[in-house]
């Protein structure tokens, strides 16, 4: 099929532009520094993947947490404790546990209490591991989405 010009008689081309309410109800259009408010919903029908949760005073690889690609993992930890949690990734069933990183250096490695999201993750086959290794007290933890 012949490529076919297209003419508008007034010589110029009608703008359009898509748009959503903001905030405060106005229309805001979409662009660069205003992106259309979008997230991946889950599979109809699927239930969130349960949370790993529970309480660690002796050192303990805890897991697995299969995400549902694109949300974030939040991480809370609380308790009185010293000592350190890493996030493991696996993509091999946890056969192989690896840290996460994030250009090349280590990356959600905590020492402290936190209330975070730590990773976002796209790739179906991950599963999700924490490294709890206490020296004093006891770290409460909790893994979900």
């Amino acid at each position: 099929m012949p490529d076919i010009p297209i003419t508008y008689p007034g010589r110029y081309a009608p703008g359009v532009a898509m748009n959503f309410a903001d905030s405060a109800g106005n229309a805001r259009q979409v662009s660069a520094t205003a992106p259309l408010p979008v997230t991946l919903a889950a599979a109809t029908g699927s239930a969130p993947p349960p949370v790993l949760t529970g309480t660690a005073s002796a050192a303990a690889v805890v897991g697995p947490l299969q995400p549902v690609a694109g949300k974030p993992l939040v991480l809370v930890l609380t308790g009185t404790w010293t000592g350190r949690v890493r996030l493991l990734r696996s993509i091999d069933g946890g056969t192989n546990k690896l840290p996460v990183t994030l250009a090349g250096a280590p990356w959600a490695v905590f020492t402290g209490n936190v209330c975070e999201p730590a990773w976002d993750e796209s790739d179906t086959l991950a599963t999700f591991y924490l490294d709890l290794v206490p020296a004093t007290g006891a770290i409460s933890y909790r893994l979900g989405q």
